[in-house]
């Protein structure tokens, strides 16, 4: 091997710190291209077709057993806002007579807004808006048919000119949550499994000054004749159950 004099022996260079840290960038690129790519895989996409707009008013029969549609108006609506605009793909609202009983009220809200962060106004809300007091809301069940029940929430509204008996239930993907954080549940739930989930809001009022086992009666008789007359397409729409 030659030898050099010391003043000119060539200088070997040590690995630079900027080439271990361009292999460190390499190495984190690649990981962070890996982990995005596996979240827009898993990223919730829609599975559900939009109903287009008037489909509801076709799936509603005009008439519920002895109940018969009377008018599209005087019913207590969600608060006018932008929210509210882009909330819903189509609200439905009715009001049916029946001989002898009290008018009733039917609201069906459906959404299939596609953000994957699904929000439905809750009654509680609408009501107290439009000037009404509240009672407290009561969880129940309500017999939909033979062997099933499906969850529901209750409320009296009471109003300058009138009273009225409340009940609803809403539906995100295939639950049934009965509030807030069981709704948000629902969808963080529908969008683990890589999906969108639709949603809709049922509501049915009484024109009554308390509620009793007689409006419970009224409004279970109502919805199971409902449910009864529709096709099996509207019917798990509505509450999940073809």
């Amino acid at each position: 091997m030659p030898e050099y004099p010391e003043s000119e022996r060539p200088e070997i260079s040590a690995p630079t710190a900027d080439s271990g840290l361009t292999r460190r960038n390499l190495l984190l690129g690649a990981g962070l291209l890996a982990v995005s790519a596996t979240a827009f895989a898993r990223a919730p996409q829609s599975h559900i077709k939009p109903l287009p707009e008037g489909t509801l008013e076709k799936l509603i029969p005009t008439n519920v057993g002895a109940w018969k549609f009377k008018t599209a108006s005087g019913l207590v609506l969600p608060p006018p806002d932008p929210l509210s605009d882009k909330l819903y793909s189509e609200v439905m609202t009715r009001l049916y007579t029946a001989p002898n009983m009290p008018p009733l009220g039917l609201l069906i809200a459906y959404s299939n807004v596609q953000n994957g962060l699904l929000q439905l106004h809750r009654p509680e809300t609408c009501y107290p808006a439009s000037g009404y007091a509240l009672s407290n809301t009561e969880v129940s069940k309500l017999q939909v048919a033979s062997d099933r029940q499906i969850p529901v929430r209750k409320f009296s509204a009471e109003g300058v000119s009138n009273s009225e008996q409340v009940l609803y239930w809403t539906r995100v993907g295939t639950d049934l949550p009965t509030s807030w954080a069981s709704q948000r549940m629902a969808v963080a739930k529908a969008n683990l499994r890589t999906e969108i989930p639709d949603g809709i809001l049922v509501r049915i009022s009484l024109v009554s000054n308390q509620m009793s086992a007689e409006t419970d009666r009224i409004v279970e008789d109502f919805v199971s004749t409902l449910l009864n007359e529709v096709t099996p397409v509207t019917r798990k729409l509505l509450v999940g159950l073809a």
